[in-house]
């Protein structure tokens, strides 16, 4: 099949088209290069630089026939979008409809979108499964949830199949260290270690040490990147197979504190990886993990690789070259 991939230079996105080739797909990455790298671009595949803001761009690539598009275009940082969410509504809500515009002109039938617990809110229980109430706490995990809905629709009135994967905390690198490319300014925890370790960083700010969990710090759910993208390939293979869209969690299901991964940093890499204790970041909540029983019953998925060591040992493989 032929597969166009929005954002497929960026992090998680490079991850998605190695498994798309090895799974026998063609693909094409579509990407501004605002947070994703040509370092990230494999041989073997067509690399367009384009705006999903800009749809003539869009609609020329799809009319070259793709069987499905795979989104992860999106602004993702959640603080930001609390400061300037019409950078947010634009680019993922606006965004989004036009891609799903241009599909409907040029009859792409298959949408993989990469959504978001951020959907979620604050946990009412735990595990996280799909039928926990979505509220989102902020603008980012709003404008992921009004893009499910408007999948729904075009679903119901256009066709267009589509798989929502919530994601959890994404982290690692791929095990063969294919991708190299780093993500320009991270926030989230693990490539921050990894960029204390590497000398680019003075320190690690741990956000909270007064948390009801076994030692202080907020725990999350780390799902290694080279699952979640063998979950996008899994997603299309049951949407030809079923002909029918839906909606998963992919996480690990374990839960990994700040300090655990931070010794296991420490360990891996032989660096000291200062770290302070700063107060609590409003609206964390002190435990989320996810419940992913039903991405293992539709799609055979499980995480594999989502274990602390290799999250960290394959993360230190792509940063260690670039120790100051």
């Amino acid at each position: 099949m032929k597969a166009l991939i929005l954002g497929g230079a960026g992090y998680i996105g490079s991850h998605v088209c190695l498994e798309f080739l090895a799974a026998g797909h063609h693909v094409t990455v579509f990407d501004n290069l605002s947070s994703g790298t040509k370092e990230n671009i494999f041989p073997e595949e067509q690399f367009v630089e384009g705006d999903i803001m800009d749809y003539d761009a869009l609609s020329q690539e799809m009319r070259k026939g793709y069987d499905v598009v795979v989104h992860l275009a999106a602004f993702k940082a959640a603080g930001e979008s609390m400061l300037v969410p019409e950078k947010y509504a634009r680019n993922n809500i606006a965004g989004t409809i036009n891609v799903l515009n241009a599909m409907v002109e040029h009859g792409v039938k298959y949408f993989v979108f990469s959504s978001s617990a951020a959907v979620y809110g604050e946990p009412s229980y735990l595990p996280i499964d799909e039928k926990h109430p979505t509220n989102p706490e902020n603008f980012y995990g709003f404008t992921k949830l009004e893009i499910e809905r408007i999948l729904a629709w075009y679903d119901k009135l256009k066709g267009i199949r589509y798989a929502a994967l919530r994601y959890f905390n994404a982290a690692g690198y791929d095990p063969q260290g294919r991708v190299r490319g780093l993500e320009k300014n991270p926030a989230n925890l693990l490539p921050v270690i990894m960029e204390v370790a590497a000398g680019k960083r003075k320190e690690l700010q741990v956000f909270g040490n007064d948390y009801p969990t076994k030692d202080g710090t907020g725990i999350r759910d780390y799902v290694h990147v080279s699952d979640l993208a063998i979950g996008h390939v899994a997603a299309l293979n049951y949407m030809k197979k079923n002909d029918a869209s839906l909606i998963v969690n992919l996480g690990s299901e374990e839960g990994l504190s700040v300090l655990e991964i931070l010794e296991q940093a420490r360990r891996i890499t032989g660096k000291p990886i200062p770290a302070i204790i700063t107060a609590r970041r409003p609206g964390d909540p002190a435990k989320l993990v996810a419940g992913s029983q039903l991405a293992q019953k539709l799609l055979g998925w499980k995480a594999r690789y989502s274990d602390v060591e290799t999250l960290v040992k394959t993360s230190w493989n792509v940063y260690l070259p670039h120790c100051k």
